[in-house]
């Protein structure tokens, strides 16, 4: 660095080395600059999927060596040759309607004389033509009303005894108690908010169209209520994710307000785990007011086995427990070499693309996996065989390309990423049961980002963690193949009957007896049609 122009060299040739060097380093800078205005232009203006299209490089791959351009959405086997998926025709016409849909007849027949021929004679019948058109019936709101007789002793009556001469059946058990709420109601509120995305002030409008007055506020107490008749269920789900040999982690911002001590618009986080045995997968979401990687790890006390992430650093500490073994994200990887790709405008040439065709390699094995729907030992060893060569020609790749490449730049930030987290990348190879990537534990977020959208914030902190638990309920019941309403009136309906832990047991999503859910279903059906008629009649 020239502090002054005193301290200048008198040599011709040192100042022309100087000034090299100077023009040398600002031209890098420069370059740098422009890779991340072109970075936040495409953040702002770019489309925002991860998905390169394959059509319109078809043509250059046929002229271009494999380090000028190569497409990572392509598919590649053994041979280096490119695969170009077939592509799929969409069979012209409508689809059938499902057939488990209730079917009301309506037929428009011709009238007797127009049945008469100009014969005289009179037609007879030789087919029909059947149409079938989509109607809706519109919500309805009905009330339920609980009659208990009370039955008395006439004999009895006037004479002193330690027990009542007027006896009446005990009221039915309710989720909350002297709540005018039903199981079904509640069930319907929360299946608006967390899986339709409908925030409580929507659904105050919705029920005041039908003529009910339900204050947010009033619905919210519910929520909180119903989360905390819940904590069973949850203890019994934190402890199977426990049990299991693989845990994903991920979190989210969301933004709560009247937090002690902090701003409304500070940032808090929705933690979410992903894991437990093989079958009985459990989802858990869990509200914290920061994103320090203690959570975690008091999250995975005494817990032994895989954990998989990103590359946040807060995972660092829960990575070197005893016990734990850290793998990493090859999407995070990815990510970073198109950000890359997406600053190159139309010039798809230079190192990014190379390193993408590597890692499209790897998914396409994933992919073949998939498809042939192989068993975790098969897919352990098509790993050994196919996909550790090509990560080990990843690595030399990358290693000799770190030097030339500017550390400041996307390309350089996109390298070190992989070498400086490389052992857990490629951990993946070590069990067929884990994923390639984190993307099972972002797609279970992503119901709660689109609803978040929605409802923009948690008025408090108890409202964020009736939020987790009931989230942790609906997303594990939608793993578990579950319809996410159904489970949770039949759950509401039981809970307040349960009372030892086996009984609680029974109503997680991946213990409840289907065959019992089916027929709660059916009959609550019957119920409601026999109440809408009744109301109509």
């Amino acid at each position: 660095m020239i502090s002054s122009i005193g301290s200048l060299p008198d040599s011709t040739e040192d100042l022309k080395k100087i000034i090299a060097e100077r023009e040398q380093y600002y031209q890098v800078y420069i370059k740098c600059l422009e890779e991340k205005v072109g970075y936040l232009q495409g953040k702002l203006f770019g489309r925002k999927s991860e998905k390169i299209s394959s059509g319109k490089y078809l043509q250059t791959l046929l002229f271009d060596e494999v380090e000028d351009t190569v497409d990572q959405s392509l598919a590649y086997d053994d041979d280096d040759t490119i695969i170009v998926p077939t592509h799929k025709r969409k069979k012209p016409g409508r689809k059938p309607l499902p057939e488990n849909l209730p079917r009301v007849e309506k037929i428009h027949d011709l009238s007797e004389e127009e049945k008469i021929c100009d014969c005289g004679a009179t037609m007879e019948r030789i087919g029909q033509e059947v149409s079938e058109k989509l109607d809706i019936i519109p919500a309805k709101v009905i009330v339920i009303r609980h009659i208990r007789p009370k039955y008395a002793c006439k004999k009895c009556e006037g004479v002193e005894s330690e027990e009542s001469p007027v006896k009446i059946a005990p009221p039915p058990p309710q989720i909350i108690a002297k709540s005018i709420a039903t199981a079904g109601l509640i069930a319907y509120i929360i299946a608006a908010k967390f899986v339709d995305g409908l925030p409580l002030f929507r659904q105050e409008k919705i029920f005041a169209r039908l003529g009910v007055f339900l204050s947010r506020a009033t619905m919210a107490n519910w929520l909180i209520k119903v989360a905390e008749q819940c904590r069973p269920l949850l203890s019994l789900l934190q402890q199977g994710l426990l049990s299991g040999p693989l845990i994903n982690i991920d979190e989210t911002p969301v933004q709560v307000l009247d937090e002690p001590g902090r701003a409304n618009t500070t940032k808090s986080y929705m933690w979410v785990f992903r894991g437990g045995p093989i079958g009985q997968q459990v989802l858990i979401f869990q509200y914290h007011p920061t994103r320090s990687g203690k959570v975690a790890l008091e999250f995975l006390a005494e817990y032994e086995g895989y954990i998989q992430t990103d590359g946040y650093s807060g995972y660092d500490e829960l990575a070197g427990q005893s016990g734990i073994i850290h793998v990493g994200c090859w999407t995070h990887a990815r990510r970073n070499f198109v950000d890359v790709l997406k600053t190159m405008g139309k010039k798809k040439k230079g190192n990014a693309p190379v390193a993408l065709s590597y890692i499209g390699k790897l998914y396409q094995i994933e992919r073949e996996a998939r498809e042939k729907e192989l068993s975790p030992d098969e897919i352990y060893q098509l790993r050994q065989k196919r996909s550790k060569p090509i990560l080990e020609e990843f690595k030399k790749w990358l290693t000799e390309k770190y030097p030339q490449t500017p550390p400041r730049g996307l390309l350089g930030k996109a390298i070190s990423y992989c070498l400086n987290r490389w052992e857990s990348l490629e951990r993946y190879l070590e069990d067929g049961h884990i994923q390639i990537d984190n993307n099972l534990i972002e797609n279970a977020i992503r119901p709660f980002a689109l609803g978040r959208k929605n409802w923009l914030f948690s008025g408090n902190p108890r409202g964020a963690k009736a939020s987790a638990a009931l989230y942790s309920l609906i997303e594990t019941a939608k793993m578990n193949g579950l319809d996410p309403y159904w489970y949770l009136r039949f759950l509401f309906e039981k809970l307040p009957l349960a009372k030892t832990q086996e009984d609680y047991k029974a109503l997680l999503p991946h213990y409840i007896d289907k065959e019992e859910l089916k027929s709660f279903k059916q009959s609550s059906d019957l119920d409601s049609e026999l109440a809408a008629n009744f109301q109509v009649g």
